[in-house]
């Protein structure tokens, strides 16, 4: 096997669950285990890295290779790997947060999920199943690399980040292992969080909920997505008067002048977390 240096970030997929709260769209997050070699204690969304067996998996998606290639919008990628990227995103999803995207019942799903605790291969389980993975119930959103100065940990990914919907009839839940807490709340109220101190959230989330800050339901998230393609973020790391700083698109200290996402430009290191220097308001879009 081919050993991956700190020059080149691993292939990942991140889903981002949303449901229709009483009052607002609802996202779920999932806290790592405080021990975890990657965030051990943030808040994040269900993902990880690619597994060699998820190319082989790509034959069990409900979706021709091509179209969910170009959904990506990714035109110098082979299409194996952009099917094994999907993969990834309804295993991962699977393993940290027990919802399968495939066509199966809740119940199904229960069982599925118990026998995966039990050591049954993800791989091995759709097969002996002979499942249908549900790749249509992706979007694509964006696309996160990691910069080679990393300000929060010292391995690099590149991650594609996918909407879904909660399967109906499906419960998400936490396996106790990577993730020991999950909690769906509105992206809004989980940056209030992050700003009262009360829960912590990497940058890629920080960014992402402000993204979603500005839509109220499902619906118009996913329309969202699916007007454009998914903006390829690569933030640019700084230190600027002894402070660390990581710039966007758009932002003067980053190469890209367009800006592909709403909110701040850059991200300031203060309070021994990341913070935008206009405050909490630019985040929530007030």
């Amino acid at each position: 096997m081919t050993k991956r240096n700190f020059e080149t970030p691993a292939p990942s997929a991140t889903v981002v669950l949303l449901r229709d709260g009483p009052d607002d769209l609802e996202v779920l997050l999932l806290r790592r285990h405080s021990q975890s070699f990657v965030l051990g204690g943030a808040y994040v969304f269900p993902g990880g890295k690619v597994d060699p067996e998820d190319a082989a998996s790509a034959s069990r998606l409900d979706r021709e290779l091509s179209v969910l290639h170009a959904q990506l919008g990714e035109p110098e990628l082979p299409a194996a790997e952009a099917g094994a990227l999907y993969v990834a995103a309804i295993r991962e999803l699977f393993e940290e947060a027990g919802l399968l995207l495939a066509d199966v019942s809740p119940e199904q799903a229960v069982g599925a999920w118990t026998a995966l605790r039990a050591g049954e291969r993800f791989d091995a389980l759709i097969a002996a199943l002979d499942l249908r993975l549900a790749a249509g119930a992706l979007q694509p959103w964006s696309r996160w690399i990691t910069p080679t100065l990393s300000s929060v940990g010292r391995r690099r990914f590149d991650t594609r980040f996918f909407l879904a919907a909660v399967p109906p009839g499906q419960v998400a839940r936490h396996d106790e292992h990577e993730a020991t807490e999950s909690l769906w709340i509105a992206p809004r109220a989980a940056l209030r969080e992050y700003w009262a101190n009360r829960i912590d959230l990497a940058p890629p989330q920080i960014m992402s909920l402000t993204h979603l800050a500005r839509h109220r339901d499902v619906a118009s998230a996913f329309a969202a997505a699916r007007s454009r393609k998914p903006p390829c973020i690569r933030p640019e790391p700084h230190e600027i008067e002894g402070t660390r700083v990581l710039c966007y698109p758009g932002d003067p200290g980053h190469p890209q002048s367009e800006q592909l996402l709403p909110g701040p430009t850059r991200l300031c290191w203060r309070n021994e977390r990341f913070e935008p220097e206009a405050g909490l308001g630019i985040l929530l879009g007030e």
